[in-house]
């Protein structure tokens, strides 16, 4: 008689759907309305400042910053799950029907935020990370690679949705789209795979070796490895979070002025980057089951920093760098993301995996929404983007050298017999 697939794979699926329609669509989408909100209100926006429009998520981010390490390892992953795609629901619906106040604007970024944080990547984190030990790497490559795909859906709708329902409709409906996720979270997800009888990784007995007990979060503090983690990623997350919030406004002052032309590359180069965020998401999951995660992050931070200069360089009548850039990033940009709950795991054991990322995760919004904001204070500043991205290159390539500064191998007994028995051995001998 034929065996089950294990149901962890199920729960995989779920959690790319959950995942990418609760956080890829409205993150990935959201930068395409700035234009319209900068737009004067006789032309139907709100005439805000770029400076004014990209505040709101970096405030949000700064006064929500206590929420995930309060309250995200309290509560059911899949639970919040369902309470954050709400959330998120409710500002977009809130987007759409602003007036113009920037105040009210603020708001719904501070709903959103706390959407973002309670349904986004740190409960899909946990939940693949409980389900899968040996596997983890490529578990959560193909999660990414999905989440990938189901992004890439929002950034194929939001141009035609909002040519035939004007930028409030198309907020309104993305907004409504978003509960298609509870479904999945209800009936298929399952946080541990205790819930079904079960072990990680389908085995027929727990793990032989022992699993780390959770740390304190006093110890993890005090360790080496944790700030610079905090630091590589912030700086990385930050200057990818630059890129995907200012690449419209760029290539506007590119010269490419005209509304359709410039709706199209930013089209062209979004969907660009989300499929080549899921090679770099299935490749490097493959490769950080099999090398060391320290030398596979480090490479894939270096390459986020290297495509940065290229997106200078896309203009009209050049439109070959446009391929270039998207291609490059959007490997880069995937695998950056989803190698840090991975190295924070072999870090800290994956019972302290959701204390680690409720701290880890809004630090890097932090930087994922502040540097867009300076950025934009720098482009004011000297007239142009030249500067100002030079700047994110900067903080890119002190992210790299921050991860390349983590030990090799965690202290984890269960990392270590996984990834190198031999090396346990001789250890124990």
């Amino acid at each position: 008689m034929r065996a089950k697939p294990f149901y962890g794979w199920w729960v995989t699926v779920a959690a790319i759907c959950t995942f990418g329609i609760a956080v890829g669509i409205p993150y990935y989408s959201m930068p395409f309305f700035y234009d319209y909100y900068e737009k004067s209100t006789a032309l139907g926006g709100f005439g805000w400042s770029r400076d004014q429009i990209t505040l709101g998520f970096p405030l949000a981010a700064l006064f929500t910053l206590w929420v995930g390490p309060l309250l995200v390892h309290r509560f059911s992953p899949r639970k919040l799950i369902l309470a954050g795609t709400a959330l998120t629901a409710a500002a977009f619906v809130g987007f759409s029907r602003m007036s113009g106040a920037i105040e009210v604007y603020y708001l719904f970024w501070f709903v959103y935020t706390v959407g973002y944080i309670f349904s986004g990547p740190i409960p899909h984190q946990v939940i693949i990370s409980q389900w899968f030990r040996r596997k983890r790497g490529r578990a959560m490559g193909i999660t990414y690679a999905g989440f990938s795909v189901i992004a890439s859906i929002g950034t194929y709708v939001v141009r035609p949705l909002t040519e035939s329902l004007g930028f409030r409709g198309a907020l309104a409906v993305m907004g409504g789209l978003l509960f298609l996720a509870w479904p999945l979270a209800i009936f298929l997800l399952r946080d541990r795979p205790a819930e079904k009888g079960l072990y990680p990784d389908n085995d027929l007995q727990p793990l032989a070796v022992p699993v780390a007990a959770p740390q304190s979060m006093g110890s993890m503090l005090k360790t080496r490895a944790f700030w610079l983690l905090v630091v590589g990623s912030f700086c990385s997350i930050g200057s990818i979070g630059s890129i995907n919030q200012h690449m419209k406004l760029v290539f506007k002052d590119n010269g490419f002025v005209d509304q359709a032309v410039l709706n199209s590359t930013w089209s062209t180069a979004s969907v660009l980057i989300q499929w080549s965020s899921i090679a770099g998401r299935l490749l490097v999951g493959w490769m950080a089951d099999r090398f060391p995660k320290k030398f596979v992050m480090t490479g894939t931070y270096a390459l986020v920093a290297a495509t940065i200069p290229l997106l200078l360089l896309v203009k009209p009548g050049q439109t070959e760098y446009i391929y270039l850039f998207a291609i490059l990033f959007g490997f880069g940009m995937g695998a950056d993301y989803m190698l840090i709950p991975l190295m924070a795991a072999e870090q800290f054991g994956v019972n302290t995996l959701a204390r680690a990322m409720a701290i880890i995760l809004p630090t890097d919004t932090i930087g994922q929404t502040w540097f867009p904001y300076f950025v934009s204070l720098l482009r004011r500043y000297f007239g142009d983007y030249d500067h100002a991205l030079m700047s994110v290159f900067a903080m890119a390539v002190v992210g790299a050298a921050a991860i390349a500064l983590l030990p090799r191998y965690g202290r984890q007994d269960e990392t270590l017999h996984l990834q190198e028995p031999g090396r346990v051995a001789a250890r124990s001998g």
